[in-house]
């Protein structure tokens, strides 16, 4: 254990101590050259190799391989002053932060190369000399030996008068230290004499006479010469300097001028000769002489008790913990210089055994401090001689717990066994324990404390493995305590190396708090860029307290405001910056009216051009294929932009504080690079491309607008707490080339420039057939190849309302611009919806105000339109600098809902560029559709007429608070004409349906084609029979024409979206409801008021369980002379097959016989008489038609009177699909009454679509046909 660091200091420390005694011309000698003589004989008193026989207690030899003493004047062999030693080692600290000021410039060490260090090197050198310092702060104690002077050597110069004098003079007792004179320590040690010879100034007869006169006075051995100052010049250099570790203070070009290499070996010699032929065996001789006074006195079983009996009465003396018990010449101080001497000598069993020998007396005696200073050694002596670990832990404990319960006295004590016993833990690899070690021995003193900290933080980054989260929390420790001492310095240095262990971590809050101090510290030492920087990492501190944030960023402008300059900060966290959030908007041959049409998915754009966009020679091409064919290769993955048109860039900024933050001239970091040769090249035509070598380019950085090249956009805005804003930055280039952008920039507090670089990280993606390719990333969208400037249309819908209710008819203008001189032509048009929007005539604008243009009368001015996908405006139409085009659009909300409409406009371009013939101007709207009528139809048809059918409608008001007017109900197509069944007053008795109101009402329709039995042959309707009233207010007003645009062009729309597999059947009828907004209504839904809606009900068809109708033509009333008995009447069935399939018929009747029913006679009433309804009542049918029958009549007259078919009675025929026959019949009377020809039958089999395994049949009974027959007269 000698070799290891604790093994060294302990030679260091605890060797013999040779006082000084030495006259002043002897100082004036050695300080030419800027030493005194302790320091120019300090380097050689550290033997390594002195190789001396040494026997102590036994008979055995053993050699002292090395060997040190220590030397002090006689002056400085005493207690050193607390305050003095206090300021001495705050020299210390201060000393060495001095050394360390230029390295905090550098970069701060990360923990893994910390962690690859060499042991030695991880520690800062200056910690080994302040724990020598701090021991030797208690030197020269009273209750230790080791400190006690061995020898004493007198030095006299040779220029001194009368020498011999001088050396008896020097060892007067009143030039003796005071522990020498008052009993401490032992006056009576070695002497020897040395007489000192300056080469320089002194005669060599003196010399040789004074030393001949010494040797006969003090004796030949213990006299020596030193003759020094060998150079004349006093110019000596020396390579290796041996003072220079030992003399900072002074240069060391200056240390030992006028000694020579002889001198120094002379000195050397001297040095080696005292230690080995006179200190050595002077202790060698005390150590026998002490162990046999001891050995006769204390040792054995005799001894012992006579001891123990002699302290007996001790037990009840007060513990010392003030003044000395003992003088240098008591058995317990004899005892101690004993084992001190031995344990120099490294006699270290000897040693022990006089330290357990004294211990039992020191204990006995309560002298505390004595007794730990014994544990104290004796632990040491256990530990360099590699003895018990356990051994060594305890005597080390029971001195520093014994230490520590004297008080303040004893904490220095504590201290250095603390230090003593940090080393060998260390020496054991036992770190841990080592830190704890350190950390008991801090101690209220701060610096002190600090001290202690950063050792302890450096013992836990060696233990395995390493424990780096107590590393950085004891060096932020330490920190804060040499801050508290204003060791600036040092509180950077180890919060510099904190850094790294928090770096990667999550603890935001321990971060924060670096960052902030060591920047604040390192404005106080004149470092403000560095300050800066440090300040700078803890600005996104989202997660302090609001006061915290504000302290932060009040230090951080405070010290960017010192430095008098502006700093640009690159990655500034204030605001943050999402890039995920990068959006780039720009136009080439696409081009937007709005933001919202920018931010549309391109594949709906994509779908919606397809058929609109040319091809490219004979196959067709996207425009990326079209742009990889012009393009030079190099700029094939650039996008193109158009000079004088802006380059949008959104970005989303967030304040991550909770306070507010002013961020000023936010504006893109650009770069246009001027390059003619390839602008040429795009400009030429595809066949003629070619490529040669690159031209010198013209670089240009804008970072604010007013460079020629390109104009950047400027936004100052306020964040607040935690806010997040979308901001949007534009580029305007104004030149061809090649345009980049790189990044933002924004100001902070109007003295920090953050800028934020956009970073293109290329990410693998993988192919159809296996291979990689470079997939660039969204930020790669920043590169664009400017082009020369063309034509750009501008388009706007006035009046277009953001909100209104379904069914809403409006009428809108669509206004394009173009302010270009050069013309554009071909404007093509295609709407996403054309259920929603219909493009009108530019020819015959609307001159009657709106809606009234859209009534019947007014059809001169309004033109059936087009219902193709694709509108093209007239061949004509050429537009071109101020000129605009105003378009007539009809807007109808077709369903509720939130709807998004796109419109592209394509539009081509001459003589303008090669790579872009044509663009298109992409628009997008938003609406939200609000519920209003809700309409539903029912048809059915009559029981009685062919050709009629009853139709319920039924309304509901959907809208949440307006009411809504009925203006009339129409028909389409022109087959079926309408008219009501009821009154409009009693259909609506309030004349408008309330919110959430709900209606029901019936009405006759007609169906006006002829009928035949192979074909129909349609029959024009008159228009006004198409159309029924649903108002009262003004009988004048006249109907809205269905016929023609745009009521007609929406209807084909909503046709078309609401087909069903039912609308090819002929046997379907549409509905037109138009209504209005109640005047009454406030229309707190809509903004704009709607003056028209209609309502769209498409393929109605009509619903029968039978696909039979008929009717039973005939007299309804005959007169017969019954004198004749028998009455023939002819008769006609009338039956339509109202399906789509082929139908078998089976015509079946029953005769009633005389005897069947009798005639009652009832009294005021004719025989054979019997109740007939009314022919009002018999039009007031509900809507179950099928499964009704007409009123019946008063139960007085449910009979009737005999009659037969006495023409055909049976018979089957085929009907095709919607086709009428007539069947011929006749019956027979017998009296006058009234008849009822309900007895027949008709049974049925329907083949669907002509395929005879799906069919299905029936059977229906006779509707109820009254006859009456009368006498006539």
């Amino acid at each position: 254990m000698v070799e290891t660091s604790v093994g060294k200091m302990l030679m260091e420390e605890v060797s013999p101590v040779v006082m000084i005694l030495c006259t002043p011309l002897v100082e004036e000698t050695f300080l030419k050259n800027g030493l005194s003589f302790v320091e120019t004989l300090k380097p050689f008193c550290n033997f390594s190799n002195i190789d001396v026989p040494v026997r102590t207690s036994g008979d055995q030899l053993y050699r002292l391989r090395k060997f040190t003493l220590r030397l002090f004047n006689a002056s400085d062999i005493k207690q050193p002053n607390v305050e003095v030693a206090k300021k001495r080692l705050e020299h210390v600290i201060t000393e060495a932060g001095e050394k360390v000021f230029h390295d905090l410039k550098s970069d701060p060490p990360q923990i893994t190369d910390i962690l690859s260090n060499p042991e030695a090197e991880i520690a800062p050198t200056w910690f080994q000399y302040y724990n020598k310092e701090l021991i030797r702060t208690l030197s020269f104690s009273e209750h230790e030996a080791f400190d006690h002077p061995v020898a004493c050597l007198l030095v006299v110069s040779s220029k001194d008068e009368q020498p011999i004098n001088k050396f008896v003079d020097l060892f007067n007792t009143n030039r003796l230290p005071s522990l020498l004179n008052d009993g401490v320590m032992d006056p009576k040690i070695l002497k020897h004499y040395l007489l000192v010879h300056d080469n320089q100034d002194a005669t060599t007869e003196r010399t040789s006479k004074v030393l001949s006169e010494m040797r006969s006075t003090f004796g030949n051995n213990e006299c020596n010469l030193l003759c020094t100052n060998s150079s004349k010049e006093g110019n000596v250099e020396h390579q290796a300097n041996p003072w220079a570790s030992f003399k900072s203070s002074v240069s060391a070009d200056k240390l030992g001028c006028a000694l020579t290499g002889d001198d120094i070996v002379e000195i050397k010699d001297l040095m080696q000769e005292f230690a080995s032929r006179h200190i050595i065996p002077y202790m060698e001789q005390k150590v026998r002489e002490l162990n046999q006074q001891i050995s006769a006195t204390r040792k054995g079983l005799r001894n012992q008790i006579k001891n123990l009996w002699w302290r007996k009465g001790k037990d009840e003396v007060p513990d010392s913990t003030k003044g000395s018990m003992y003088t240098f010449s008591s058995p317990e101080s004899q005892i101690r210089i004993l084992g001190d001497y031995a344990f120099m000598l490294h006699d270290y069993e000897l040693a022990l055994s006089s330290y357990r020998l004294i211990s039992t007396d020191y204990k006995l005696d309560k002298a505390w401090k004595h007794y730990a200073g014994v544990q104290e050694m004796m632990g040491l002596a256990y530990f360099i001689s590699d003895q018990s670990i356990k051994e060594v832990e305890y005597c080390m404990e029971n001195a520093f717990s014994t230490y520590m319960k004297l008080g303040r006295s004893g904490f220095q004590n504590a201290t250095r066994c603390g230090l003593w016993w940090a080393e060998m833990l260390k020496a054991r690899d036992q770190y841990k324990e080592a830190a704890s070690a350190y950390f008991r021995i801090c101690g209220e003193e701060p610096l002190h404390a600090a001290v202690m900290l950063e050792q302890a933080s450096y013992c836990f980054v060696l233990t395995k493995p390493a424990m780096l989260n107590k590393y950085g929390f004891h060096l932020v420790l330490s920190g804060d305590h040499y801050k508290n001492c204003d060791q600036v310095n040092h509180a950077i240095r180890t919060y510099r190396s904190a850094i790294s262990v928090y770096e990667s971590t999550t603890w935001s809050h321990i971060k924060d708090h670096v960052h902030f101090h060591i920047g604040r510290w390192y404005a106080l030492v004149g470092m403000h860029d560095v300050a800066v920087r440090n300040m700078l990492k803890v600005l996104d501190c989202g997660n302090q307290s609001k006061p915290t944030q504000e302290i932060f960023l009040r230090d951080f402008f405070d010290i960017v405001q010192k430095t008098g300059m502006k700093h640009e900060v690159v990655g500034l966290q204030l605001p943050f910056i999402n890039m995920s959030s990068l959006q780039v908007i720009y136009e080439d041959h696409r081009t937007y009216a709005s933001l919202a049409s920018a931010l549309v998915q391109e594949r709906i754009w994509q779908s919606l051009e397809d058929d609109i966009i040319p091809s490219l020679n004979s196959g067709k091409s996207n425009w990326l294929e079209l742009q990889s064919k012009l393009l030079p290769k190099k700029y094939k993955e650039s996008n193109v932009c158009v000079a004088g048109e802006s380059v949008k860039v959104d970005l989303e900024f967030k304040n991550p504080l909770l306070i507010s933050t002013s961020i000023t001239r936010v504006s893109l970091i650009c770069e246009l690079t001027s390059n003619s040769d390839d602008i040429k090249l795009v400009d030429k035509e595809p066949s003629s491309l070619s490529l040669g070598t690159e031209s010198s380019a013209e670089h240009n950085q804008g970072t604010t607008s007013g460079f020629s090249s390109f104009t950047l956009s400027e936004m100052d805005f306020t964040l607040g707490g935690g806010e997040k804003k979308m901001v949007r930055l534009t580029v305007t280039p104004s030149e061809e080339g090649i345009l980049k952008i790189v990044g933002v920039r924004w100001g902070l507090s109007g003295s920090v420039v953050g800028v934020h670089y956009f970073k293109s990280v290329p990410a693998k993606a993988k192919t159809n057939k296996g291979r990689r390719k470079n997939k660039l990333t969204p930020t790669d969208a920043l590169k664009f190849l400017v082009i020369k400037s063309l034509p750009r249309l501008e388009g706007s819908i006035d009046h277009l309302p953001e909100q209104l209710y379904a069914g809403d008819l409006r009428y809108l203008v669509l206004e394009l611009k173009n302010k270009s001189e050069s013309p554009i032509k071909n404007l093509k048009m295609k709407i996403s919806h054309p259920r929603f929007v219909n493009p009108g005539n530019h020819e015959e604008e609307v001159t009657t105000e709106f809606p009234d243009c859209l009534k019947k009368g007014h059809e001169k001015n309004i033109v059936q339109c087009d219902t193709s996908s694709i509108f093209s405006f007239p061949k004509d139409v050429s537009l071109q600098g101020d000129k605009s085009l105003r378009w007539p659009l009809w807007l109808r909300a077709a369903i509720p809902g939130t709807i998004s409409l796109y419109f592209t406009i394509y539009y081509e371009m001459e003589n303008v560029s090669s790579i872009m013939k044509y663009r298109t101007l992409r628009m997008h709207y938003n609406l939200k559709v609000l519920p209003s009528l809700e309409t539903s139809f029912e048809i059915t048809p009559s029981p009685s007429r062919l050709q009629e059918f009853l139709v319920r409608m039924d309304i509901v008001n959907r809208a949440n608070s307006d009411s809504f007017q009925i203006h009339q109900l129409s028909t389409v197509g022109g087959r079926w004409g309408i008219s009501l069944l009821e009154r409009v007053d009693t259909i609506l008795p309030f004349k408008s349906l309330l919110p959430g109101q709900a209606l029901s009402c019936h009405f006759m329709i007609k169906d006006n084609r002829k009928s035949g039995t192979e074909e129909d042959k349609t029959m024009s309707v008159l228009a006004s029979q198409t159309d029924v009233k649903l108002f009262t207010q003004d009988d004048e007003e006249k109907f809205f024409d269905i016929v023609n645009s745009p009521l007609a062009s929406f209807h084909e729309s909503e046709r078309s979206s609401q087909g069903t597999s039912d609308q090819l059947s002929p046997n379907t009828v549409d509905f037109i409801l138009i209504s209005h907004l109640a005047k009454s209504s406030n229309s707190s839904g809509v903004a704009d008021v709607p003056k028209i809606l209609s309502h769209h009900s498409c393929h109605n068809r009509i619903r029968s369980s039978n696909p039979l109708s008929w009717s039973l033509d005939g007299p309804q009333t005959l007169y017969h002379d019954f004198s004749t008995p028998l009455c023939e009447i002819q008769l006609k069935l009338i039956i339509r097959n109202t399906s789509t399939g082929l139908s078998s018929v089976s015509f079946n009747t029953t005769d009633c016989l005389p005897d069947a029913a009798a005639p009652t006679p009832s009294s005021g009433n004719q025989s054979g008489w019997r109740y007939v309804p009314d022919v009002t009542e018999e039009m007031k049918l509900t809507s179950d038609v099928m499964g009704s029958r007409l009123g019946k009549p008063p139960s007085s007259m449910e009979s009737s009177p005999p009659f037969i078919w006495s023409g055909l009675s049976s018979t089957k025929v085929q009907i095709q699909p919607l086709s009428t026959t007539e069947i011929p019949l006749q019956i027979s009377v017998f009296a006058p009454g009234i008849y009822n020809l309900s007895s027949y039958k008709l049974t049925w089999e329907l083949s669907e679509h002509e395929d005879a395994s799906s069919t299905s049949s029936g059977t229906c009974q006779g509707y109820p046909y009254y006859l009456s027959v009368l006498q006539s007269e």
